[in-house]
Protein backbone atom coordinates (compact mmCIF):
# COMPACT_ATOMS: atom_id res chain seq x y z
CA UNK A 1 0.00 0.00 0.00
CA UNK A 2 1.36 3.41 -0.99
CA UNK A 3 2.07 5.96 1.69
CA UNK A 4 0.82 9.54 1.42
CA UNK A 5 4.35 10.77 0.66
CA UNK A 6 5.05 8.17 -2.02
CA UNK A 7 1.69 8.74 -3.68
CA UNK A 8 2.20 12.49 -3.97
CA UNK A 9 5.80 12.00 -5.08
CA UNK A 10 4.59 9.70 -7.86
CA UNK A 11 2.10 12.34 -9.01
CA UNK A 12 4.85 14.94 -9.36
CA UNK A 13 7.19 12.53 -11.10
CA UNK A 14 4.68 11.37 -13.72
CA UNK A 15 3.10 14.75 -14.38
CA UNK A 16 -0.36 13.20 -14.09
CA UNK A 17 -2.66 14.20 -11.26
CA UNK A 18 -6.32 13.60 -10.49
CA UNK A 19 -8.66 16.59 -10.49
CA UNK A 20 -9.17 16.05 -6.76
CA UNK A 21 -6.64 14.44 -4.44
CA UNK A 22 -8.34 12.07 -1.95
CA UNK A 23 -8.92 13.80 1.37
CA UNK A 24 -7.21 11.04 3.34
CA UNK A 25 -3.95 11.88 1.53
CA UNK A 26 -4.20 15.55 2.42
CA UNK A 27 -4.79 14.93 6.11
CA UNK A 28 -2.20 14.57 8.80
CA UNK A 29 -2.49 14.11 12.52
CA UNK A 30 -2.03 17.55 13.99
CA UNK A 31 -2.07 18.65 17.60
CA UNK A 32 -4.84 21.18 18.39
CA UNK A 33 -2.25 23.82 19.29
CA UNK A 34 -0.81 23.60 15.76
CA UNK A 35 -4.11 23.89 13.93
CA UNK A 36 -5.01 26.93 11.87
CA UNK A 37 -8.33 28.33 13.04
CA UNK A 38 -10.59 29.36 10.17
CA UNK A 39 -13.62 31.63 10.04
CA UNK A 40 -16.02 31.33 7.11
CA UNK A 41 -17.69 34.52 5.85
CA UNK A 42 -20.45 33.44 3.49
CA UNK A 43 -21.90 29.93 3.75
CA UNK A 44 -23.89 29.82 0.53
CA UNK A 45 -23.20 27.50 -2.41
CA UNK A 46 -19.55 28.40 -3.03
CA UNK A 47 -18.81 28.93 0.64
CA UNK A 48 -19.96 25.39 1.45
CA UNK A 49 -17.82 23.92 -1.36
CA UNK A 50 -14.74 25.75 -0.11
CA UNK A 51 -15.44 25.06 3.55
CA UNK A 52 -15.79 21.33 2.90
CA UNK A 53 -12.40 21.39 1.18
CA UNK A 54 -10.89 23.01 4.28
CA UNK A 55 -12.60 20.43 6.48
CA UNK A 56 -10.45 17.80 4.75
CA UNK A 57 -7.31 19.19 6.39
CA UNK A 58 -6.55 17.95 9.90
CA UNK A 59 -4.35 20.96 10.57
CA UNK A 60 -7.30 23.32 10.06
CA UNK A 61 -10.21 23.83 12.44
CA UNK A 62 -13.29 25.77 11.32
CA UNK A 63 -14.28 27.68 14.45
CA UNK A 64 -16.62 30.43 13.23
CA UNK A 65 -19.29 31.03 10.60
CA UNK A 66 -20.89 34.22 9.36
CA UNK A 67 -23.98 34.59 7.18
CA UNK A 68 -27.16 36.66 7.09
CA UNK A 69 -29.14 33.59 6.01
CA UNK A 70 -29.75 31.26 8.96
CA UNK A 71 -30.61 28.35 6.66
CA UNK A 72 -27.13 28.64 5.15
CA UNK A 73 -25.64 28.66 8.63
CA UNK A 74 -27.60 25.56 9.60
CA UNK A 75 -26.38 23.69 6.52
CA UNK A 76 -22.81 24.68 7.27
CA UNK A 77 -23.14 23.51 10.86
CA UNK A 78 -24.40 20.17 9.57
CA UNK A 79 -21.20 19.66 7.58
CA UNK A 80 -19.11 20.69 10.58
CA UNK A 81 -20.96 18.25 12.83
CA UNK A 82 -20.41 15.48 10.29
CA UNK A 83 -16.67 16.18 10.18
CA UNK A 84 -15.95 17.00 13.84
CA UNK A 85 -18.72 15.12 15.59
CA UNK A 86 -20.13 18.37 16.97
CA UNK A 87 -21.59 21.60 15.57
CA UNK A 88 -19.96 23.59 18.37
CA UNK A 89 -18.93 26.64 16.33
CA UNK A 90 -19.35 30.38 16.75
CA UNK A 91 -22.04 31.98 14.57
CA UNK A 92 -22.19 35.61 13.48
CA UNK A 93 -24.49 37.73 11.34
CA UNK A 94 -21.97 40.59 11.20
CA UNK A 95 -18.62 39.88 9.55
CA UNK A 96 -16.99 42.59 11.65
CA UNK A 97 -17.54 40.59 14.81
CA UNK A 98 -15.90 37.53 13.26
CA UNK A 99 -12.97 39.61 12.00
CA UNK A 100 -12.41 41.09 15.47
CA UNK A 101 -12.15 37.62 17.04
CA UNK A 102 -8.47 37.28 17.93
CA UNK A 103 -8.74 33.48 18.14
CA UNK A 104 -9.24 33.22 14.36
CA UNK A 105 -6.10 32.93 12.22
CA UNK A 106 -7.60 33.00 8.73
CA UNK A 107 -10.86 33.60 6.91
CA UNK A 108 -12.57 32.19 3.88
CA UNK A 109 -14.55 34.93 2.14
CA UNK A 110 -17.22 33.52 -0.21
CA UNK A 111 -19.90 36.21 -0.36
CA UNK A 112 -21.84 37.59 -3.36
CA UNK A 113 -19.60 39.81 -5.50
CA UNK A 114 -20.94 43.16 -4.26
CA UNK A 115 -19.73 42.15 -0.79
CA UNK A 116 -16.21 41.04 -1.78
CA UNK A 117 -14.09 44.07 -0.94
CA UNK A 118 -15.38 45.55 2.34
CA UNK A 119 -15.36 42.38 4.50
CA UNK A 120 -12.10 41.17 2.93
CA UNK A 121 -10.22 44.39 3.55
CA UNK A 122 -11.60 44.47 7.08
CA UNK A 123 -10.44 40.89 7.72
CA UNK A 124 -6.95 41.60 6.40
CA UNK A 125 -6.64 44.79 8.45
CA UNK A 126 -7.44 42.66 11.51
CA UNK A 127 -4.45 40.49 10.62
CA UNK A 128 -6.31 37.54 9.12
CA UNK A 129 -4.86 35.45 6.32
CA UNK A 130 -7.49 35.19 3.61
CA UNK A 131 -8.76 32.76 1.01
CA UNK A 132 -10.61 35.23 -1.21
CA UNK A 133 -13.22 33.99 -3.66
CA UNK A 134 -13.16 35.49 -7.10
CA UNK A 135 -13.63 38.03 -8.57
CA UNK A 136 -11.85 40.71 -6.57
CA UNK A 137 -14.84 43.03 -6.53
CA UNK A 138 -16.97 45.45 -8.51
CA UNK A 139 -14.25 47.96 -9.44
CA UNK A 140 -10.53 48.43 -9.93
CA UNK A 141 -10.48 50.73 -6.90
CA UNK A 142 -11.78 47.93 -4.68
CA UNK A 143 -9.19 45.48 -6.00
CA UNK A 144 -6.38 47.91 -5.32
CA UNK A 145 -7.65 48.62 -1.82
CA UNK A 146 -7.66 44.95 -0.82
CA UNK A 147 -4.15 44.66 -2.26
CA UNK A 148 -3.03 47.68 -0.23
CA UNK A 149 -4.40 46.04 2.92
CA UNK A 150 -2.59 42.76 2.20
CA UNK A 151 0.67 44.59 1.54
CA UNK A 152 0.30 46.58 4.76
CA UNK A 153 -0.42 43.60 7.00
CA UNK A 154 1.79 41.12 5.11
CA UNK A 155 -0.74 38.31 5.41
CA UNK A 156 -1.18 35.33 3.11
CA UNK A 157 -3.74 35.87 0.35
CA UNK A 158 -4.99 33.09 -1.91
CA UNK A 159 -7.33 33.93 -4.79
CA UNK A 160 -10.02 31.34 -5.47
CA UNK A 161 -8.85 30.69 -9.04
CA UNK A 162 -8.48 26.98 -8.34
CA UNK A 163 -7.48 26.12 -11.91
CA UNK A 164 -3.91 27.05 -10.95
CA UNK A 165 -3.99 23.94 -8.79
CA UNK A 166 -4.94 21.70 -11.74
CA UNK A 167 -2.17 19.94 -13.64
CA UNK A 168 -3.79 20.33 -17.07
CA UNK A 169 -3.91 24.11 -16.80
CA UNK A 170 -0.34 24.28 -15.51
CA UNK A 171 0.79 21.98 -18.31
CA UNK A 172 -0.85 24.13 -21.00
CA UNK A 173 0.70 27.29 -19.56
CA UNK A 174 4.16 25.67 -19.41
CA UNK A 175 3.88 24.53 -23.04
CA UNK A 176 3.18 28.12 -24.04
CA UNK A 177 5.92 29.62 -21.87
CA UNK A 178 8.56 27.14 -23.05
CA UNK A 179 8.02 27.76 -26.75
CA UNK A 180 6.70 24.25 -27.40
CA UNK A 181 4.08 25.84 -29.67
CA UNK A 182 6.53 28.23 -31.29
CA UNK A 183 6.17 31.95 -30.72
CA UNK A 184 2.75 32.74 -29.28
CA UNK A 185 0.56 34.61 -31.75
CA UNK A 186 -2.70 34.80 -29.80
CA UNK A 187 -4.53 33.47 -26.76
CA UNK A 188 -8.26 32.87 -27.08
CA UNK A 189 -10.44 32.78 -23.98
CA UNK A 190 -14.05 31.63 -24.05
CA UNK A 191 -16.46 31.56 -21.10
CA UNK A 192 -20.27 31.35 -20.70
CA UNK A 193 -22.19 34.49 -21.57
CA UNK A 194 -24.90 36.13 -19.53
CA UNK A 195 -28.56 35.16 -19.24
CA UNK A 196 -32.03 36.60 -19.56
CA UNK A 197 -34.79 36.06 -17.02
CA UNK A 198 -38.31 37.40 -16.55
CA UNK A 199 -38.63 40.19 -14.00
CA UNK A 200 -38.38 38.75 -10.49
CA UNK A 201 -41.61 39.12 -8.52
CA UNK A 202 -41.42 41.07 -5.28
CA UNK A 203 -41.91 38.72 -2.33
CA UNK A 204 -42.17 38.96 1.43
CA UNK A 205 -38.76 38.53 3.00
CA UNK A 206 -38.64 35.22 4.91
CA UNK A 207 -37.64 35.21 8.56
CA UNK A 208 -34.38 33.35 7.89
CA UNK A 209 -32.94 36.12 5.63
CA UNK A 210 -31.74 39.55 6.72
CA UNK A 211 -32.34 41.20 3.35
CA UNK A 212 -31.17 44.64 4.48
CA UNK A 213 -27.75 43.23 5.33
CA UNK A 214 -27.66 40.88 2.32
CA UNK A 215 -28.04 43.90 0.01
CA UNK A 216 -25.62 45.88 2.19
CA UNK A 217 -23.67 48.47 0.16
CA UNK A 218 -25.56 47.78 -3.08
CA UNK A 219 -28.61 49.77 -4.21
CA UNK A 220 -31.71 48.55 -2.39
CA UNK A 221 -33.97 46.28 -4.40
CA UNK A 222 -37.16 44.41 -3.43
CA UNK A 223 -36.67 40.91 -2.09
CA UNK A 224 -37.14 37.90 -4.32
CA UNK A 225 -35.98 34.41 -3.49
CA UNK A 226 -34.65 34.18 -7.05
CA UNK A 227 -32.07 36.85 -6.25
CA UNK A 228 -30.49 34.60 -3.62
CA UNK A 229 -29.52 32.10 -6.31
CA UNK A 230 -25.93 32.51 -7.40
CA UNK A 231 -26.69 32.03 -11.10
CA UNK A 232 -29.11 34.94 -10.88
CA UNK A 233 -27.41 37.49 -8.61
CA UNK A 234 -24.16 37.10 -10.56
CA UNK A 235 -26.12 38.33 -13.61
CA UNK A 236 -27.64 41.38 -11.87
CA UNK A 237 -25.60 44.58 -12.07
CA UNK A 238 -26.64 45.66 -8.56
CA UNK A 239 -24.61 42.73 -7.29
CA UNK A 240 -22.05 41.78 -9.95
CA UNK A 241 -20.33 42.67 -13.23
CA UNK A 242 -21.75 39.50 -14.79
CA UNK A 243 -20.09 36.51 -16.42
CA UNK A 244 -17.49 38.77 -18.05
CA UNK A 245 -16.01 38.84 -14.54
CA UNK A 246 -17.43 35.88 -12.59
CA UNK A 247 -16.50 33.33 -15.25
CA UNK A 248 -13.99 35.45 -17.12
CA UNK A 249 -11.55 35.55 -14.22
CA UNK A 250 -10.99 31.79 -14.37
CA UNK A 251 -9.69 31.47 -17.92
CA UNK A 252 -8.24 34.97 -18.20
CA UNK A 253 -6.14 34.06 -15.18
CA UNK A 254 -4.79 31.04 -17.05
CA UNK A 255 -4.16 33.19 -20.13
CA UNK A 256 -2.10 35.56 -17.96
CA UNK A 257 -0.19 32.58 -16.52
CA UNK A 258 0.75 31.14 -19.91
CA UNK A 259 1.44 34.56 -21.39
CA UNK A 260 4.08 35.33 -18.78
CA UNK A 261 2.24 38.49 -17.75
CA UNK A 262 1.42 37.80 -14.10
CA UNK A 263 3.28 40.95 -13.08
CA UNK A 264 1.93 43.28 -15.77
CA UNK A 265 -1.07 43.79 -18.02
CA UNK A 266 -2.27 44.88 -21.43
CA UNK A 267 -1.59 48.24 -23.04
CA UNK A 268 -5.02 48.52 -24.66
CA UNK A 269 -8.50 47.03 -24.56
CA UNK A 270 -11.40 47.32 -26.97
CA UNK A 271 -14.57 45.48 -27.79
CA UNK A 272 -18.32 45.39 -27.93
CA UNK A 273 -21.14 43.72 -26.06
CA UNK A 274 -24.89 43.30 -25.71
CA UNK A 275 -27.20 43.51 -22.70
CA UNK A 276 -30.73 42.23 -22.01
CA UNK A 277 -33.49 44.63 -23.01
CA UNK A 278 -35.51 43.90 -19.86
CA UNK A 279 -36.17 41.30 -17.20
CA UNK A 280 -34.61 40.32 -13.90
CA UNK A 281 -31.03 39.89 -15.16
CA UNK A 282 -29.36 42.94 -16.72
CA UNK A 283 -25.63 42.13 -16.82
CA UNK A 284 -23.73 41.80 -20.11
CA UNK A 285 -25.03 38.98 -22.31
CA UNK A 286 -22.44 38.68 -25.08
CA UNK A 287 -19.10 40.34 -25.75
CA UNK A 288 -16.05 40.33 -27.98
CA UNK A 289 -12.92 41.89 -26.44
CA UNK A 290 -9.30 42.29 -27.48
CA UNK A 291 -6.34 42.94 -25.20
CA UNK A 292 -3.01 44.00 -26.71
CA UNK A 293 0.27 43.64 -24.79
CA UNK A 294 3.58 45.42 -25.27
CA UNK A 295 5.73 42.30 -25.09
CA UNK A 296 3.32 39.37 -25.04
CA UNK A 297 0.65 37.73 -27.15
CA UNK A 298 -2.72 39.47 -27.58
CA UNK A 299 -5.76 37.95 -25.89
CA UNK A 300 -9.14 37.57 -27.59
CA UNK A 301 -11.89 37.22 -24.98
CA UNK A 302 -15.52 36.43 -25.76
CA UNK A 303 -18.50 34.46 -24.59
CA UNK A 304 -18.48 30.91 -25.96
CA UNK A 305 -20.09 30.74 -29.38
CA UNK A 306 -18.95 34.23 -30.33
CA UNK A 307 -16.13 34.22 -32.88
CA UNK A 308 -16.19 30.42 -32.72
CA UNK A 309 -14.56 30.42 -29.27
CA UNK A 310 -14.83 27.34 -27.10
CA UNK A 311 -14.86 27.10 -23.33
CA UNK A 312 -11.38 27.47 -21.88
CA UNK A 313 -8.05 28.97 -22.96
CA UNK A 314 -6.37 28.27 -26.29
CA UNK A 315 -2.70 29.16 -26.72
CA UNK A 316 -1.97 29.57 -30.43
CA UNK A 317 1.64 29.52 -31.57
CA UNK A 318 3.46 29.51 -34.90
CA UNK A 319 3.79 25.71 -34.74
CA UNK A 320 0.46 24.68 -33.26
CA UNK A 321 -2.00 25.23 -30.44
CA UNK A 322 -3.01 23.76 -27.12
CA UNK A 323 -6.50 24.13 -25.66
CA UNK A 324 -7.29 23.59 -22.00
CA UNK A 325 -10.56 23.55 -20.12
CA UNK A 326 -11.71 21.80 -16.98
CA UNK A 327 -10.95 18.11 -17.24
CA UNK A 328 -9.47 18.24 -20.73
CA UNK A 329 -6.36 19.30 -22.60
CA UNK A 330 -5.98 18.94 -26.37
CA UNK A 331 -3.59 20.10 -29.06
CA UNK A 332 -3.44 20.73 -32.80
CA UNK A 333 -1.26 17.62 -32.97
CA UNK A 334 -1.33 14.90 -30.31
CA UNK A 335 2.43 14.58 -30.75
CA UNK A 336 2.83 17.85 -28.84
CA UNK A 337 1.38 16.24 -25.72
CA UNK A 338 3.08 12.87 -26.25
CA UNK A 339 6.56 14.37 -26.69
CA UNK A 340 8.66 13.51 -23.60
CA UNK A 341 10.20 16.99 -23.81
CA UNK A 342 6.73 18.46 -23.31
CA UNK A 343 5.96 16.69 -20.04
CA UNK A 344 4.66 18.99 -17.32
CA UNK A 345 7.30 20.02 -14.81
CA UNK A 346 10.27 18.95 -16.94
CA UNK A 347 10.58 21.93 -19.30
CA UNK A 348 13.05 24.73 -18.45
CA UNK A 349 10.35 27.19 -17.36
CA UNK A 350 8.54 25.57 -14.45
CA UNK A 351 5.44 27.02 -12.84
CA UNK A 352 4.62 26.57 -9.14
CA UNK A 353 3.08 23.20 -8.33
CA UNK A 354 -0.11 23.04 -6.29
CA UNK A 355 -2.13 19.84 -6.04
CA UNK A 356 -5.12 21.33 -4.23
CA UNK A 357 -5.99 24.99 -3.82
CA UNK A 358 -7.04 25.12 -0.17
CA UNK A 359 -4.09 22.91 0.81
CA UNK A 360 -1.77 25.30 -0.99
CA UNK A 361 -3.23 28.17 1.04
CA UNK A 362 -2.82 26.31 4.33
CA UNK A 363 0.77 25.40 3.51
CA UNK A 364 1.50 29.05 2.65
CA UNK A 365 0.06 30.21 5.98
CA UNK A 366 2.24 27.73 7.83
CA UNK A 367 5.41 28.39 5.84
CA UNK A 368 5.07 32.11 5.09
CA UNK A 369 5.66 31.41 1.39
CA UNK A 370 3.53 32.76 -1.45
CA UNK A 371 0.54 30.67 -2.49
CA UNK A 372 0.00 29.79 -6.14
CA UNK A 373 -2.29 32.80 -6.75
CA UNK A 374 -1.24 35.56 -4.39
CA UNK A 375 -2.62 39.11 -4.20
CA UNK A 376 -0.30 40.58 -6.85
CA UNK A 377 -1.26 37.91 -9.38
CA UNK A 378 -4.92 38.12 -8.40
CA UNK A 379 -5.21 41.85 -9.03
CA UNK A 380 -3.39 41.62 -12.37
CA UNK A 381 -5.67 38.83 -13.61
CA UNK A 382 -8.81 40.45 -12.25
CA UNK A 383 -7.85 43.73 -13.92
CA UNK A 384 -8.49 42.16 -17.34
CA UNK A 385 -12.12 41.51 -16.36
CA UNK A 386 -12.42 45.04 -15.00
CA UNK A 387 -10.87 46.54 -18.14
CA UNK A 388 -13.34 44.65 -20.32
CA UNK A 389 -16.24 46.03 -18.27
CA UNK A 390 -14.85 49.58 -18.37
CA UNK A 391 -14.26 49.43 -22.14
CA UNK A 392 -17.86 48.35 -22.69
CA UNK A 393 -19.10 51.27 -20.58
CA UNK A 394 -16.83 53.72 -22.38
CA UNK A 395 -17.83 52.34 -25.77
CA UNK A 396 -14.39 52.83 -27.30
CA UNK A 397 -10.82 51.56 -27.38
CA UNK A 398 -8.89 52.46 -24.25
CA UNK A 399 -5.14 52.77 -23.66
CA UNK A 400 -4.03 51.23 -20.35
CA UNK A 401 -0.75 51.82 -18.55
CA UNK A 402 0.13 48.57 -16.75
CA UNK A 403 2.91 50.27 -14.77
CA UNK A 404 0.77 53.03 -13.24
CA UNK A 405 -2.39 50.90 -13.50
CA UNK A 406 -4.55 53.65 -14.93
CA UNK A 407 -5.71 55.16 -18.20
CA UNK A 408 -3.21 58.03 -17.87
CA UNK A 409 -4.74 61.23 -19.25
CA UNK A 410 -8.15 59.71 -20.03
CA UNK A 411 -10.21 61.23 -17.22
CA UNK A 412 -13.46 59.67 -18.42
CA UNK A 413 -12.04 56.16 -18.35
CA UNK A 414 -10.22 56.76 -15.05
CA UNK A 415 -13.52 57.77 -13.45
CA UNK A 416 -14.88 54.33 -14.34
CA UNK A 417 -12.19 52.71 -12.16
CA UNK A 418 -13.79 54.11 -9.01
CA UNK A 419 -16.08 52.16 -6.73
CA UNK A 420 -19.70 53.14 -7.15
CA UNK A 421 -21.29 55.01 -4.23
CA UNK A 422 -22.10 52.63 -1.38
CA UNK A 423 -25.51 52.61 0.26
CA UNK A 424 -25.99 53.81 3.80
CA UNK A 425 -22.96 53.92 6.08
CA UNK A 426 -20.98 51.27 4.21
CA UNK A 427 -17.60 52.37 2.92
CA UNK A 428 -14.21 51.03 2.04
CA UNK A 429 -11.77 51.20 4.98
CA UNK A 430 -8.90 53.63 4.77
CA UNK A 431 -5.38 52.21 4.47
CA UNK A 432 -3.00 54.42 6.43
Amino acid sequence: MKTRRSFLTQILATGVAPMFVPARLLRSQTAPSNKITLGVIGTGAQGIVDMRAFLNHDDVRVTALCDVNTQNLDRAKGHIAERYGSADVKSFADFRELNRDASIDAVLMALPVHWHSIPSADAVLHGKHIYHEKPMGMSIEESKLVRAAVRKKNVVFQFGTQQRSDLKFRWAAELALNGRLGKLREIQVGVPGGKTMPAFPEEKTPAHVDWERWVGPAPMTPFSGEKLKRDNHENITNFSLGMISCWGIHHLDIAQWGNGTDDTGPVSVEGEGTHPDNGGCDAVLTWKMRFEFAKAAPITFANIGSMGLQMGARFIGENGWVHVTRGQISASDDAILRDPQSKAGTMPVKLPVSLEHTRNFVDAVKSGKKPVCDIETAVRSDTLCQLAAVALKAGRKLAWNPASEDFEADSEANALMAARPFRGDWKLPQIV
